[in-house]
Order: structure tokens, then sequence, then C-alpha cells
């Protein structure tokens, strides 16, 4: 008994210091790295080699989703990290290999080692989510959706992307709504790509092409109707310092300065009569710039001073309009044919704050779309949310 008891000690160690080495040497940032490197190539999301990739990973979804598809996701993986143990983990490593998101191992023991580290992750940048390694909550609802569900989503964005590929010029930039990314490419590559934050599933960003006309630098923000009567009648009864505050002007019909305090907010058909101007500076709406394309919606793209949007997960919180971190970078990719329009002249003109308009000389084509599935030459796979439920609806084409 007594070597029986040292034995089981024994193993209690050095499961102790077997989890801890686990721990102490994963290189969780190169995890990262690696997963990030899969996603992050030159590739558009939209052109006609995603079809063909679209294609080949419908040909391995096929038949795997005809033998059942990848097993159900356990709720006790929810919360699951590097150094957990225990039969949920065994789950979850099943379901990563399943996606390709794990190699296939001879025998799936029940620690979350290095590679289920690495395996999260991979799919976390897959699925456009935030790469931390942990089962957090959206990757575990991430986790939950169906083989049979990631099939349709790649059917339904292989005609999307099919009906649009042949419209495209050799440069052109693509909204995805529901990745809420920008890209701006030539030539059959991405040059930049920026993370966006596009309307909300009430006030949807439109699907729509258009040309890219106009650089507005350090804009007045005139607010529209529309948010007068669902948000600044709301936040004036709330606050009614709020428009000194944002540096907001009222106007009547003859361009006279009107008092706030000479509004009845309570009265939403006096409120609404009135312009409203936003000045330019820190606080403005729109940032340093908005870029113009026309289009039926009042729909545009633009700066914002709400950076901390940008690190969400989802990034749905916008009127419709699409706001684009690091904008600096695609203004002057957009005035790269306008002659000195480098970077540097763009920060100088945003830091002086002088109010002006640009004319692009090259009218650069612009699509905003709806891909919730495309992939690589890599093989590498990305799903997104079907935020505005045009997958549900089984809609591939978005005629106004």
């Amino acid at each position: 008994m007594p070597a029986i008891v040292r034995a089981q000690e024994s193993e209690s160690i050095w499961d102790m210091f077997s989890r801890k080495r686990v721990l102490r040497d994963v290189d969780q940032g190169g995890n990262t790295a690696a997963a990030e490197a899969l996603i992050a190539t030159n590739e558009p999301i939209l052109s006609y080699d995603t079809a063909y990739n679209l294609q080949l990973a419908i040909s391995q979804y096929e038949p795997f989703v005809a033998n059942g598809g990848w097993e159900e996701i356990p709720q006790e993986a929810y919360g699951l990290s590097l150094g957990k143990d225990g039969r949920p983990v065994i789950a979850l490593k099943r379901r990563l290999i399943s996606s390709n998101d794990m190699a296939i191992v001879e025998n799936v023991n029940d620690l979350f080692d290095a590679e289920t580290d690495r395996g999260v992750r991979t799919f976390q940048a897959r699925h456009g989510l935030i790469v931390n390694g942990q089962v957090d909550e959206a990757t575990w609802y991430a986790l939950s959706v169906p083989a049979a569900t990631r099939l349709q989503q790649l059917y339904l964005n292989f005609t999307r992307v099919q009906n649009t590929a042949s419209s495209l010029s050799p440069r052109y930039v693509v909204v995805n709504i529901p990745a809420a990314t920008i890209e701006a490419v030539n030539d059959g590559m991405v040059e930049q790509r920026h993370t966006a934050v596009v309307g909300r599933v009430d006030r949807a960003t439109p699907i729509m092409a258009s040309k890219i006309s106009q650089i507005n630098f350090n804009p007045y923000w005139h607010v529209p109707k529309s948010l007068v009567q669902k948000d600044l009648t709301k936040y004036m009864l709330e606050n009614p310092n709020y428009l000194a505050e944002q540096n907001i002007h009222i106007y009547d019909g003859s361009g006279n300065e009107i008092s706030p305090a000479s509004i009845d907010w309570t009265n939403l058909g006096n409120a609404i009569n009135y312009m409203y101007r936003q000045e330019p500076g820190a606080a403005n709406s729109m940032g340093h710039c908005k870029i113009n394309f026309y289009n039926p919606y009042d729909c545009y793209l633009h700066d914002t001073p709400g950076k901390e949007l940008f690190g969400e997960n989802a990034r749905f919180h916008s009127s419709g309009c699409v706001r684009v971190d690091n904008v600096a970078d695609l203004v002057s990719w957009l005035l790269r044919d306008n002659g000195d329009w480098d970077r540097a002249r763009v920060d100088t003109t945003f830091a002086s704050l002088e109010r002006l308009d640009v004319e692009c000389q090259a009218r650069v084509p612009i699509h905003t779309t709806y891909i919730t599935a495309w992939a690589n030459r890599q093989g590498t796979v990305s799903f997104r949310d079907d935020v505005y439920q045009f997958d549900a609806q089984g809609k591939v084409t978005f005629e106004a």
C-alpha cells in the first residue's frame, strides 16, 4: 500500500508540474501571430480567385457534412483556456481537429496544451474574433454553429462573389459589412486593409456600388433629420448642455444661429425644423475627414473620434455610414493620382483643422458587400455572423 500511495502522490506531483510547464513554455504571442498569418494574406475577399477558392472549400465541406459534420461542443467547454483539463477539453480538441484548426493526433488527451491554444487562436482568427486563446462567449457561440450551416454560407457566398466579380475593375475598395473591414485592392492584391465600424441592424449599411469622388478634410457634420428625431432630442432632454459640449450649433432656414434654450425639446415637430451643424475638431463625429461617393442613401466613409470601437468583436454601431480605422492611409491611397497628396500632407491637413475639399482624380470604384464566408488559396476558410439575416433569407442579390 505505501508503494501505491507513493505512486499516486508522484503522479499527482507530475501532473502539477506538467501543467505548470504548459503555462510557462507556451509561446502565446507566437500562436497568435501564426493564426493571424493564415488570414492576413494579400488576397481580396471579393475577386474571381475568391469564387474559385470557395468552390474548393465547398468540395471539402460537402462530404464532411454528408458524414454528419463535427460534434456538438458541450456547454462545459465555455471558459476553457491554457492549462485547464477535463473531458470538455477532449471535446474541444475534437471540434478543432474537425475544422482543421488543429492537426490530427493519434490520442486526444484532456489537457489544454500549446497545440490547443494555437488551435483556438486559429479558429478565432478565421471567425474575426479577438484572438486571446480563450473559449469566451463569442468563441463558444461560433464553435456551436453546425457544419451544415457553414456549408450553406459557402454556397450563398460563392454565388454572391460570382455575381459581383465580373464587374470589378483593376483598382477598387471593398467594404465587407459582416466582417466590418475595408480592403483597398489593386491588380488583384490587397494593398491596404482597414478595420471598420458599420451600421447596426436597425440602421443597416446599404449594399451598393459607386465611385469615390471627393475627400472632405476637417468637415462640418450636418446632423441628419433621422438622428435629430431618434437621438439628439433625447440627448438634449437628458443633458441640456449636450449641444454645447459637442460643439454643435443650430441654424434656422435663413442661416441665423438659434439658441438651444429657445427650442422646446419635448416637441419633436419643432426641433426638426432647424439645421444642426457640428464644427470641425476633435469631437466631430466624422473625425478629420469624410470620403464621398454618390448614392441615394447619404452613406459615406469617415474618420471617427471613437477609436475604441475598432477593438471590439462585433463592430455594428453606426447609423449606416462606415467608420474607418487608420483613415489617413486610405485617404493618401485614394489621392495618389492627385500629385503630392502623400501621407505626410494628409496628416498635416488633418492637424491644421482647415476645411478643404479635394476632388479625387481617380474615381476609384467602391463596393459595399455582404460576404459571410470566403477562402484564400492556402485553403483557410473564414466565416462571419449573419448580422443582417441575409443568409437566413437566402439572399444572393441586393438590388434596391
